[in-house]
């Protein structure tokens, strides 16, 4: 039997755009000249109405200058800016579909988004033209589709910023109309890389109706509507904006849902403690969005107790399950509430979510179901469990995915006969409708809430001339919270296994992916890694291994 959420229905408009919903006609509660979106570091900032006209002028220079199709994908290769959002929302103005890259991408991972999604131009910034030059040409995209944001612009003059691109010398007084959006539950809004464990990222093509939904359901869940219990009301309230962009989770749950809602983002750059606390301090933040790692420093980290914080309301902590016993510190230590969710790329991204008046019953769940959400939870058959068992999650919803792109061999697996996403995740479900994350059947490691995939890197290793066989896992590294990779390493004969070849081979691999993807967790050497008659890797048999040892090395200390 599924289970519905039990917030009330909530009303999805299913024709419109996610730019008419943020910006179209409609009743607000704050003036259109209220700063909503501001640069933490610099002050500069966006009013709403800024928004809504740059957005606009930017969409029409992109229809203008280049000539933009509706449906064409524009990638963006950049750390958070004060700029994303408006440049976002001015391609999805276009008719572009957005599709954003992990700045920390190499050339080669860059290059093959941007190949797989079809990508016609590119966003980035100064400091990541090297890389995005580089990635660009080898797909083929000319050097005048490649446009910079932020402070700094090109001192060479061979790279437009995109005030350029908008500016009046190209929109041909007005002549250009916004795209039309079709159908919104067909038309792609966002074209996102979710990291598969076959080593090789899918593109997820999330709709306008997925977006909007979910941006709906998010502030309803969070917004005004639950004042009563401790909600945020979007008058006074302001969020730091630590959450990336090039996510889903970061543009949806940050960017977008504080258009709507009128609640101000300070946006840093990237996550920076110190920086954190300051902003937190001097502008009175009342919220944000934090993986478990900012948790973990909250507790434990002696410079939060040199600033106060005494102004936030909550955190909420995605991206891995937190401990009771975390959440506890920080209670005991700031007083401020640890609340927690749940989502994927996939869902747009949110599926659960707690609310303020539940966090303390319900300390180590990710919340109820979010509005307009069905769920099941079944076992190795798929079928039905009672509450309590667990078994994998499958999710049904107006946010969910349309399919993986080009790929419907994959979109067909991912989903059960009845319509439900098989999240790859196992959850059990309390008679009270809340939902605890207790396992993932999927082989994808969570680094600090970035995804690596194992046979990404195990193709690396093999690739080395020094190694047989590579088996990678993810263990926990309780000091930073979170996961971290892991390589079991079978070496060819005739060469030594000490601690000097594994930090070779480790520096190596470094060189060769994202900061994100190295091998923190190390290189252990064995005599074999361990496989099905098929020749998968029992990756099982190895994490079970890797329990074994870390309480044998406990059990030295």
């Amino acid at each position: 039997m599924p289970f519905s959420s039990s917030f009330p229905p909530l009303p999805i408009p299913d024709n419109v755009d996610v730019w008419t919903i943020l910006f179209g006609p409609r009743q607000r509660d704050f003036a259109p000249t209220k700063h909503i979106i501001t640069c933490a570091e610099t002050g500069r900032s966006y009013t709403w109405d800024d928004l809504r006209i740059v957005s606009t002028d930017f969409g029409k220079g992109m229809r203008a200058h280049w000539g933009w199709k509706k449906g064409q994908v524009l990638a963006f290769y950049t750390p958070n800016s004060v700029d994303t959002p408006a440049v976002t929302l001015g391609a999805l103005w276009a008719g572009a579909v957005v599709s954003p890259a992990n700045p920390l991408y190499t050339v080669d991972e860059l290059a093959f988004q941007l190949r797989d999604s079809g990508a016609k131009g590119l966003v980035t910034q100064e400091l990541l033209l090297k890389t995005a030059i580089e990635a660009a040409r080898k797909v083929g995209i000319p050097e005048d589709r490649i446009i910079l944001l932020g402070d700094i612009s090109d001192k060479s003059g061979r790279f437009r910023h995109f005030s350029d691109i908008r500016s009046a010398s190209y929109l041909e007084l007005g002549r250009y109309s916004k795209a039309r959006i079709a159908d919104p539950k067909k038309d792609l809004a966002f074209l996102v890389y979710s990291s598969g464990t076959t080593g090789l990222s899918k593109g997820v093509c999330l709709s306008h109706y997925n977006i909007v939904a979910n941006v709906y359901q998010m502030h309803a869940v969070e917004g005004r509507y639950w004042l009563p219990h401790g909600g945020l009301d979007g008058k006074g309230d302001k969020q730091l904006g630590i959450l990336p962009f090039f996510h889903i989770y970061g543009l949806v749950c940050c960017a977008m849902v504080t258009i709507l809602s009128g609640t101000q983002l300070f946006v840093l750059p990237r996550f920076d403690l110190e920086k954190a606390l300051q902003v937190i301090q001097t502008h009175g933040i009342t919220f944000t969005y934090v993986p478990p790692p900012v948790v973990l420093a909250l507790s434990k980290h002696p410079l939060v107790d040199k600033y106060d914080l005494t102004s936030l309301k909550m955190l909420h902590s995605g991206a891995a399950p937190l401990s009771r016993e975390l959440i506890e510190a920080v209670w005991n230590r700031l007083k401020i509430p640890v609340k927690q969710g749940f989502g994927l790329s996939e869902t747009s991204p949110v599926v659960h979510c707690q609310t303020m008046d539940e966090w303390a019953k319900f300390m180590t769940s990710v919340g109820k179901l979010i509005h307009n959400m069905e769920a099941r939870i079944v076992d190795e058959d798929g079928k039905d469990l009672a509450d309590g068992e667990a078994g994998e999650l499958w999710v049904k919803g107006p946010n969910v995915f349309l399919g993986y792109l080009n790929n419907p061999d994959r979109t067909k697996d991912a989903f059960s006969p009845d319509g439900y996403f098989k999240t790859g995740d196992v959850f059990r479900r309390d008679k009270y409708g809340n939902y605890y994350c207790v396992d993932r059947l999927k082989e994808l490691i969570k680094y600090k809430g970035f995804p690596v995939p194992p046979a990404e890197l195990e193709g690396i290793l093999v690739g080395h001339a020094d190694i047989a066989d590579a088996c990678v896992i993810g263990v926990e590294d309780k000091e930073q919270a979170t996961e971290v990779p892991r390589a079991y390493v079978v070496l060819r004969p005739g060469l030594t296994a000490d601690e000097n070849k594994a930090q070779e081979l480790a520096e190596w691999v470094a060189t060769q992916v994202a900061p994100h993807k190295k091998l923190r967790g190390g290189i252990r050497f064995v005599n074999e890694v361990p496989k099905a008659a098929s020749g998968k890797i029992l990756r099982r048999l190895m994490r079970d291994r890797a329990k074994k040892e870390e309480r044998a090395e406990g059990a030295k200390l």
